[in-house]
């Protein structure tokens, strides 16, 4: 099995990546052994590949607030790890960026999740993360398969992309604040607090 710096080359030596390693852009994705939760969102914004840094942004503040964690847990307590289904930016679309590349997270997940056996909980933001890990057992609509998350716990928990775009969305599904984030906070703290 490789170790973290032996996947990350190998991400980067990918010809699939190789407009990106050109310019000098890293992957992003946050993995650590100690981790027992983690993100698998869509893939990094300008501003996180810029930055370097994953939800270092508006969505970042608000997901670590749907989490109850702080940034220092966030991403220096390993207990974290963020896995986009692309780790680099797929560039600006019409309505937004352009969705993750396919046959990204089939390419570099597994040995990803690999290195983390101790995992219990993975969120599950947004439809691709979504269409991915839970394939025919989705429900019909984005909001439909969030709002029945009990149906896939312990191990996944869909949630809808944290960006402050979703505010109209939350706004009509005042269930979202008050039921799944409590049951989100506490599953989080159950499973950090150990």
């Amino acid at each position: 099995m490789l170790d973290l710096e032996e996947i990350r080359v190998a991400i980067m030596a990918d010809s699939d990546n190789q407009v990106y390693t050109e310019k000098g852009i890293q992957p992003l994705f946050q993995v650590d052994s100690r981790a027992r939760i983690v993100i698998v969102g869509q893939a990094p914004g300008l501003k996180a590949q810029e930055r370097s840094r994953l939800f270092a942004d508006p969505s970042g503040e608000r997901l670590r607030a749907w989490l109850g964690v702080d940034e220092e847990r966030f991403y220096q307590s390993g207990q974290i790890a963020i896995l986009p289904m692309d780790f680099y930016y797929p560039g600006k679309g019409k309505s937004g960026d352009l969705p993750p590349r396919k046959g990204f997270a089939e390419k570099w997940h597994s040995e990803l999740f690999a290195m983390m056996p101790q995992l219990e909980l993975t969120l599950l933001i947004g439809q691709y993360a979504q269409e991915y890990y839970l394939r025919d057992r989705r429900k019909r609509t984005l909001t439909e398969t969030v709002k029945a998350y009990e149906d896939y716990l312990p191990q996944y928990l869909p949630l809808v992309h944290p960006s402050p775009r979703n505010n109209i969305w939350q706004a009509k599904n005042p269930w979202f604040q008050t039921e799944l984030i409590p049951r989100l906070q506490e599953n989080v703290a159950q499973i950090l607090n150990k």
